[in-house]
């Protein structure tokens, strides 16, 4: 992220007043009721626009299965969660709309979104929740008197085609809309010019505005991001921003992915930028500080990136949640292999950049497949960890990063960060034992999946030499 600017209000966001004013216009003739599901997914219900408004928006509650929450990528029903089961009969969470959310959906049209906090069977919020996971890590960090600002920086790889058409091939043969490394390149191919603009004027149009988006060094890559503010509506807004993406990229016949390694040597991150402040004040940098270098780094900031080093080992399935994740951490690929920090320093897992008041944290460890709201939770809990017990960092890291053989590795595996994250007691008192279990066992289910399904590279390797 090249600059830190407020997040402004927009006319995209629809008070209930404006809300009930452009629905009796016309002008808005359908609500989706949504939530963010455990893979970062937008979910929900279709309303009538009049429905909505007389049965729901003034705060009563939808119903939606509860096996949203306790499912894998696929949506298969499976057993083993603690919230639903079919012991349990896939009982309903209930939905009540947050109307400080409604906006427009210029993709969509005469659509507006409402998002939804998640209640239980007991009328409590669902700690499994990914926005109540956020919510409660935000609150907690505001009882220490903090509040934290984020950016979300995220890649994605454009294909021509449509996703109905490369389902049928097995996404095998696919073509990038680029077929070369154009990295800060201004010489895009005119599909990619005609999806950037209508992306751009989309998410603007919902009150998303992208402060830029650049081609990457893989075939196909792209990188948005989005100016920093408010830390559970920058979640919010990426949940819309990959809806507006996938929606945008159909009508311009061309398929997006967010896998972390879509392909051979491509790997897909979401970065993200955080700064904490206190009292309306950033408190990253030493109040007096002038210079450039990591010294500039205040006590609390220190500690930050500390508690990053950590927690952040013991947290990995929630910024890395599938087998593919673990693809695009490899040495020189702008991807980190270990728990390191340095200023300015691309090949650390923790960046700090910027600079005075500007200066805050990139933690580059989630991939484009990370959940923001479950990978923002678990670094704001290291970030807590670390704060409150005034802990310390080790020396930055000053050159190449993948070198540093006495830094913590970062997983190579699934298989390998589950038990960490599972039997982890600071994971517990961070996040409460039955996130880690809710969790534990979506990593569980990933990993038996992958474990009886025979690959392309197995079959390359052993069908004629076996």
């Amino acid at each position: 992220m090249s600059s830190l600017s407020p997040l402004s209000t927009v006319a995209a966001h629809l008070s209930p007043g404006r809300l009930r004013a452009q629905v009796a216009s016309g002008q808005i003739d359908t609500v989706l009721l949504a939530v963010a599901d455990g893979q970062g997914r937008l979910k929900g219900k279709e309303y009538d626009a009049s429905i909505f408004l007389e049965r729901i928006a003034d705060g009563s509650s939808s119903e939606m299965c509860a096996y949203v929450f306790a499912t894998d990528v696929e949506m298969r029903p499976v057993d083993g969660y603690a919230l639903t089961s079919w012991d349990a009969g896939y009982g309903d969470v209930r939905l009540v709309p947050d109307m400080d959310t409604a906006r427009l959906l210029p993709w969509l049209p005469h659509t507006a979104v409402v998002l939804a906090d998640v209640l239980g069977r007991d009328g409590r919020q669902l700690a499994v929740s990914p926005r109540t996971m956020l919510r409660r890590q935000l609150d907690a960090l505001a009882e220490r008197g903090l509040e934290a600002r984020v950016g979300v920086e995220t890649e994605f790889v454009l294909y021509h085609g449509d996703l109905a058409r490369a389902a049928e091939r097995g996404f095998h043969g696919m073509t990038p809309v680029t077929w070369d490394n154009r990295d800060y390149s201004l010489d895009h191919p005119r599909a990619l010019t005609r999806f950037s603009r209508r992306l751009r004027s989309a998410l603007a149009g919902a009150g998303l505005p992208v402060e830029a988006l650049k081609t990457e060094g893989a075939p196909g890559q792209v990188e948005v991001t989005f100016p920093y503010g408010d830390a559970t509506a920058a979640c919010d807004g990426h949940l819309l921003f990959k809806h507006a993406v996938r929606t945008v990229a159909e009508r311009c016949r061309l398929a997006p992915t967010f896998m972390a390694a879509p392909a051979d040597a491509v790997g897909s991150g979401c970065h993200l930028h955080l700064s904490l402040w206190q009292e309306g004040r950033p408190v990253m940098a030493e109040a007096d500080g002038g210079g450039h270098g990591a010294e500039e780094l205040s006590v609390v900031g220190r500690s930050a990136v500390a508690g990053l080093l950590e927690a952040l080992p013991q947290l990995v399935p929630l910024f890395a949640p599938n087998v593919n994740s673990y693809k695009r951490y490899q040495e020189h690929s702008f991807a980190p292999t270990g728990f390191t920090w340095g200023q300015d320093n691309r090949s650390c897992a923790v960046r700090v950049v910027g600079h005075g008041g500007g200066l805050h944290l990139e933690i580059r460890l989630p991939g484009a497949d990370a959940n923001p709201y479950l990978a923002l939770s678990a670094v704001l809990a290291a970030v807590r960890h670390g704060v409150d017990r005034e802990l310390r960092p080790p020396g930055p890291c000053a050159g190449d990063a993948y070198r540093d053989s006495g830094a913590p590795p970062v997983p190579r595996s699934l298989h390998e960060a589950l038990p960490g994250f599972e039997h982890s007691r600071l994971a517990g008192e961070l996040l409460g034992a039955d996130v880690v279990a809710h969790y534990a066992r979506a990593a569980r289910i990933e990993l038996d999946v992958h474990r009886t399904q025979v690959t392309d590279v197995e079959r390359r390797r052993g069908f004629a030499q076996a």
